[in-house]
C-alpha cells in the first residue's frame, strides 16, 4: 500500500489506544483509529512505515454487530467519545481484552508469569459521570456562528457545540447554553487559534458529584477592544445565576490567558461571584478543589479505583501497615495518601505540581490527618533527599509512566510490596518489564473503567519482591576471533557489531534501548524521541533480548 491509497476493510480488532486493525479483501492490514470491531470502513492511507500502513477513517460503510443506536446527537462529529454506540458491558470486554494483550505481550500470560488478572470494574455511572468539562470557543465552520464545545474529530480549528452532551449532567448543559446565548447575543469574538486575535477562549465547568457545588471559570484573552469588559462580565454572571440548576453555584470566575498555545493557562484569576473553590467527598474524606487543581473527573469511579488500590495494599490483613511508612509517589492532591494515613505510621507524598501539594496539605488538615507529609518536586530528584525510608510504595504516575532513572531508585529501596496505578496501559507494560528484570514479580492486576464511552482505562497492579533469588556471577570472555576488549566504550554501534559478529543477526537501536531500560540501565537523554502522542514501538523479540544482554554483560554494563 502507498500513501494516498483509498480502500475499504473490516475491523478485525482494536488495540490500545483506539487502533483499529482493518483487513482488506486482499488480506492487507491497516491501522484505522476511531473504529469498532466488526465495522466495515472506508479509509485513506496517510502513512506507511516499516511495512505498516496507517489510514484515516473516511466513512463507516457498515455498522458493527456490537453497535446500537447513538444516544448522543453529537456522536461521530465530536471527538470526545468513541465507544458510545457499544453497549457498556461490551465496552468493558474490549478494554479488558486490550489491556490483557498489552500485559501478556510485555511480561507473559497469567500462566507463564504466574499473576492473577482479576478482571475489570465498571463505573457506577455510565452516563453523566464527569465532574469537570473544559469547553472551547470557536466556530463550527469557517466564518460560521459562535460555537462552544469540543473539537470536531480530526480537526484542530472546527468545533461542535455539544449542547446535548451525554457524559455530563443537565447543569453542565444549562451552563453551556446560557454562556453561548449570552456571548452570541453580544457579538463577542472568540480567540482564533491561527491569528491569535479575539477574546473568548475556554469555559471551565466543575461540579461536585456528592455535594452538588458548582464553579464556572471563563477563560479569555486581554483583548477587549470594542466592548466594556466589566459590564460584559457582570452580564455573564447574571446570565448564569438566573438559570435553574439541580446543584448550587459556589463561584463564578474569570481567568486571563494570552498564551498562544491552545491550553488553559492561568495568568490571573478574579472572582466574579462567591468563592474560587468548592468541596467534594470521596470515601468519607472531604476535598477542597480549585479550578486548576487535579482531581479525578469521575468521582464515583474514583471511589472504585481507590478502593481497589486499598484492597491490593492491605489484602486480608487490615493492620499490615501499622507502624510503617508509606511513599505515595506522584501523589497529586494526596487522595490516596489520605486514604492510607489512618492505617499507617506516616505517608510521604511527592508531587511535582506545587499547587497540588498545597491542596494536599490543606485537605489533610481539613480531614484531621497529621501523619501526612507532602513534598513538592520531581520524584527523580526528591527521592535523594527524603530521610524517612519506605516500607511500602504506591505509584500513580502521569500518562508517560515513570522515568527509568526514578524506577532504579524506587527499586533500590527493596520494599517487599508496591502498588502501581496506571492511566496508560502502554506505559505500564513498559515499566513492568523493568520491575521484573530487577527482581519483582506481578501478583495481581485489575482494570477500572473511569471513562465510559471512551477508550481510556485505569489499571491497578500489585508487585512483590521475589524471595530467595540466587545471585549468579557472570563472567563473559570474548571469542578468540573477536577484537573487542571490555574496556571499550559500549556505544550502540559496538553493541550492534558485537551481536552481528557473534550471532550473525542485526539488532535495531530501539531494541538495544528497550533491553537497557528493561535492565534498569542509565539511558541518558533521548534527543530523538518521537513527537507523536502514541508512537508505535515494536517489541524486541526474546531471542534478540538475550543476544543484547550478552553484549551488555560483555561490556560490563550489567
Amino acid at each position: 500500500m502507498k500513501k494516498g491509497f483509498r480502500g475499504t476493510g473490516t475491523v478485525e480488532r482494536v488495540d490500545f489506544p483506539n487502533k483499529g486493525i482493518a483487513v482488506t479483501d486482499d488480506g492487507d492490514r491497516v491501522i484505522v483509529k476511531n473504529t469498532i470491531p466488526g465495522q466495515k470502513v472506508e479509509f485513506v492511507v496517510n502513512k506507511v512505515k516499516h511495512q505498516r500502513a496507517e489510514g484515516r477513517l473516511m466513512e463507516v460503510i457498515e455498522k458493527s454487530p456490537l453497535e446500537t443506536e447513538e444516544p448522543c446527537p453529537h456522536f461521530g462529529m465530536c471527538g470526545g467519545c468513541t465507544y458510545q454506540t457499544v453497549p457498556y458491558e461490551k465496552q468493558l470486554d474490549m478494554k479488558l481484552t486490550q489491556v490483557k494483550k498489552l500485559i501478556s505481550d510485555a511480561i507473559g500470560t497469567e500462566k507463564e508469569a504466574g499473576y492473577e488478572f482479576i478482571g475489570i470494574h465498571g463505573s457506577p455511572k455510565k452516563s453523566e459521570y464527569r465532574n469537570k468539562m473544559e469547553f472551547s470557543f470557536g466556530d463550527e465552520y469557517k466564518d460560521g456562528p459562535l460555537a462552544l464545545g469540543m473539537h470536531k474529530r480530526g480537526s484542530f480549528y472546527d468545533l461542535v457545540t455539544v449542547s446535548d452532551c451525554q457524559i455530563v449532567d443537565e447543569d453542565f448543559r444549562t451552563i453551556l447554553k446560557a454562556t453561548l446565548d449570552y456571548f452570541s447575543k453580544n457579538n463577542i469574538p472568540y480567540f482564533h487559534r491561527a491569528t491569535h486575535k479575539g477574546y473568548l477562549r475556554h469555559l471551565l465547568v466543575r461540579k461536585a458529584t456528592k455535594t452538588g457545588e458548582i464553579i464556572v471559570d471563563l477563560v479569555t484573552s486581554t483583548q477587549t477592544e470594542g466592548f466594556n469588559e466589566e459590564e460584559l462580565l457582570a452580564g455573564f454572571r447574571y446570565a448564569l445565576l438566573t438559570r435553574q440548576y439541580d446543584g448550587r453555584f459556589k463561584g463564578v470566575l474569570h481567568t486571563k490567558n494570552d498564551s498562544v498555545a491552545d491550553v488553559v493557562k492561568n495568568e490571573g484569576t478574579e472572582v466574579l461571584y462567591g468563592d474560587s473553590y468548592f468541596y467534594e467527598e470521596l470515601l468519607g474524606l472531604k476535598f477542597k478543589i480549585t479550578p486548576f487543581s487535579f482531581f479525578q473527573t469521575n468521582s464515583l469511579g474514583a471511589e472504585v479505583l481507590y478502593e481497589t488500590a486499598r484492597e491490593f495494599i492491605l489484602g486480608d490483613d487490615k493492620d499490615s501497615l501499622n507502624g510503617k511508612t508509606v511513599y505515595d509517589l506522584y501523589s497529586g492532591t494526596g487522595t490516596i495518601a489520605q486514604l492510607m494515613a489512618p492505617v499507617c505510621k506516616e505517608v510521604v507524598g511527592v508531587e511535582i505540581v506545587e499547587e497540588a501539594v498545597c491542596a494536599a496539605k490543606e485537605n489533610a488538615a481539613l480531614n484531621g490527618l497529621d501523619n501526612c507529609k507532602f513534598i513538592a518536586g520531581d520524584v527523580l530528584k526528591v527521592l535523594d533527599d527524603i530521610e524517612e525510608k519506605p516500607d511500602y510504595i504506591i505509584l500513580d504516575p502521569p500518562r508517560d509512566g515513570i522515568h527509568p532513572k526514578a524506577i532504579g531508585k524506587i527499586i533500590d529501596y527493596g520494599v517487599e510490596n508496591m502498588v502501581y496505578i496506571s492511566c496508560k496501559p502502554t506505559s505500564l507494560a513498559r515499566d513492568l518489564q523493568i520491575f521484573i528484570a530487577r527482581g519483582y514479580r506481578v501478583e495481581k492486576i485489575c482494570c477500572v473503567d473511569m471513562f465510559p464511552n471512551t477508550y481510556h482505562v485505569e489499571t491497578v497492579v500489585k508487585l512483590s519482591l521475589k524471595t530467595n533469588q540466587p545471585k549468579i556471577e557472570v563472567t563473559m570472555c570474548p571469542d578468540e576471533e573477536s577484537n573487542y576488549t571490555p574496556e571499550e566504550k559500549a556505544t550502540y554501534q559496538k553493541i550492534k557489531d558485537y551481536v552481528k559478529n557473534k550471532y550473525g543477526v542485526n539488532v535495531h537501536t530501539s531494541y538495544i534501548a528497550q533491553v537497557k531500560r528493561m535492565c534498569g540501565l542509565d539511558m541518558g537523554e533521548n534527543y530523538n524521541k518521537s513527537k507523536k502522542e502514541n508512537p508505535e514501538v515494536k517489541q524486541c523479540p526474546q531471542e534478540k533480548v538475550e543476544y543484547i544482554k550478552d553484549a551488555l554483560r560483555y561490556y560490563k554494563l550489567m
